[in-house]
C-alpha cells in the first residue's frame, strides 16, 4: 500500500501477510493484515492475486468479490448488500500474465466509516472452473476508532499543570500531524497539549486534514449547581435531598461536605444527591458539593436552615440563691428554637401579666414577690414549658 493510500485511511500495522488458499498455486496477498482509521474517514484495502498461466485452459475469471460478516454460513457480498450501497466501491486492474503465472489487483474503497465496519474483510475470486472458488484467509482486520484526549499530570508539585495528549486505540500511520482546538478555536499543533486548564474551557484534538473529525471534547468542571427539595421551610422529621450537577467531561465524581468548624468539614457521601430521610436539628447547617475530574474540580454551598419547635426550655436567676429585698435580681428563660420563640412567664402556674421577653427583671425586689417561677417557649412549630424555679426573698431585720 502506497503512502497516499495509508495517508487517506490513517492506516495501522501495515503487516504484509500472505493470505492464500485455494488449490494448488492461487494466491491472494493483502497489502496489510490490521487496517486502523478514524470513523468518518476513508479507507482503501488492497490485495494482489495470482493463479498459474495455463495458456489455452487458461480460467476465465468472473468479477472478483470482497465480502465479510458471514451469516448463516453464507457470506455477504458487500457490492450485493443493501446496507452497503453508496458505502463501499471496488475496482480492479487488469490481469496480466507472464512467465507462466498471472497477476491482478483489487481495492475495496469505504467511506464515511462508521463504527459497524469494524471487521473483518475478505477477498474471493471465482471462475469457470469446477470447484473454482478462491478466498484469501484470513482477511484484513479493520477497526474503526475516534480520537481520544488522554489527560496527565506531570508536575507532582503543580496540580494545575496539565498534559492532554491525543491518541487512538490503536496508532495511526504516517506520523500525523494533529491540531489542538481550545473553545472550538484551532490552536497548537502536536500530539500533546500543555498548560493551565481553566474552568470552562474545552479542548479537542483532530488529525490536521480531517479538522471535521475531532475528538470527543474535555473539559473542567463548571461550577456546578446545588438544590435543596423541598425548598422553602424545612420542618424537623421530613424528608429533605440536597442535589448537585455540573458539566464536565470526562464524567466527574460528585462528593458532599458538611462544614464543622472554620475550614474544616466532613465528608458525607458519593455521588450527585445527598438525601435525609428524617432530617434532625443537629443536620442544620452549611454543605457544599465538590465536583471532581481528571482536568480539576469545582465545589458550591448551600445551607440548611431547619426549622423546628422549642427545646430544651428552662429558667435561672440571677443573682440564684437567698436574695435581700431591695436587691435586683433578673429571671431569664432560654430555649433552642427556629424561628425564636416567645416566652411566657408563670408565677405558681399562674401567668404574669408581663411583657413577653426572655428576661423579667425585678429592680429592687420585695418579699411579695417570692414564690416558685417558671416560663413557657413558643413558635410555629411547637411549645415548651420549663423547668421551675424557686424565688427566696430574705426580709431585711429592722433593730
Amino acid at each position: 500500500m502506497n503512502l497516499r493510500s495509508a495517508a487517506r485511511g490513517f492506516l495501522a500495522f501495515l503487516l504484509s501477510v500472505p493470505a492464500l488458499q485455494g488449490n494448488g498455486d492461487w494466491r491472494v496477498t493483502y497489502s496489510s493484515s490490521n487496517v486502523c482509521a478514524l470513523r468518518g474517514a476513508t479507507v482503501d484495502i488492497s490485495c494482489t492475486y495470482e493463479y498459474p498461466d495455463n495458456g489455452p485452459y487458461r480460467p476465465n475469471t468472473v468479477k472478483p468479490l470482497w465480502f465479510t460478516k458471514a451469516s448463516n454460513y453464507q457470506p455477504i457480498v458487500l457490492e450485493h448488500d443493501t446496507e452497503y450501497t453508496g458505502h463501499v466501491e471496488s475496482s480492479c486492474g487488469e490481469v496480466n500474465c507472464t512467465g507462466a503465472r498471472c497477476h491482478g489487483t483489487c481495492t475495496l474503497r469505504i467511506k464515511d466509516l462508521r463504527q459497524s465496519d469494524s471487521d473483518v474483510y475478505k477477498f474471493r475470486l471465482t471462475t469457470n472452473q469446477p470447484g473454482g472458488e478462491y478466498t484469501g484467509d484470513p482477511g484484513v482486520t479493520l477497526s474503526v476508532t475516534d480520537l481520544q484526549v488522554k489527560v496527565s499530570f506531570p508536575d507532582p508539585t503543580d496540580p494545575t499543570w496539565t498534559k492532554l495528549e491525543c491518541h487512538s486505540m490503536c496508532g495511526l500511520a504516517g506520523d500525523p500531524r494533529y491540531i489542538w482546538f481550545k473553545n472550538g478555536k484551532k490552536g497548537r499543533q502536536g500530539v500533546n497539549y500543555k498548560g493551565h486548564i481553566q474552568s470552562g474551557e474545552n479542548y479537542s484534538c483532530a488529525v490536521e486534514g480531517y479538522e471535521r473529525l475531532r475528538s470527543p471534547l474535555v473539559y473542567a468542571p463548571k461550577t456546578p449547581s446545588v438544590t435543596v427539595s423541598p425548598s422553602g421551610e424545612i420542618k424537623e422529621g421530613s424528608s429533605v435531598t440536597l442535589s448537585c450537577s455540573g458539566d464536565a467531561n470526562p464524567a466527574a465524581n460528585y462528593t458532599w461536605f458538611k462544614v464543622i468548624k472554620g475550614p474544616f468539614s466532613t465528608n458525607l457521601n458519593q455521588g450527585p444527591k445527598l438525601v435525609f430521610k428524617q432530617i434532625l436539628r443537629s443536620d442544620s447547617g452549611q454543605y457544599y458539593c465538590l465536583v471532581q475530574t481528571e482536568l480539576r474540580q469545582a465545589s458550591n454551598w448551600i445551607t440548611i436552615h431547619m426549622k423546628y419547635g422549642p427545646k430544651h426550655t428552662s429558667v435561672c436567676s440571677d443573682p440564684s440563691g437567698e436574695i435581700e429585698e431591695g436587691s435586683s435580681v433578673t429571671l431569664s428563660c432560654s430555649s433552642d428554637a427556629n424561628p425564636a420563640a416567645e416566652y411566657t412567664w408563670f408565677k405558681i402556674n399562674q401567668p404574669l401579666l408581663w411583657e413577653p421577653s426572655q428576661r423579667h427583671t425585678f429592680p429592687s425586689v420585695r418579699p411579695e414577690d417570692r414564690g416558685t417561677y417558671g416560663c413557657h417557649a413558643e413558635n410555629k412549630y411547637g411549645q415548651l414549658s420549663s423547668n421551675s424555679i424557686f424565688l427566696n426573698v430574705t426580709c431585711e431585720l429592722t433593730i
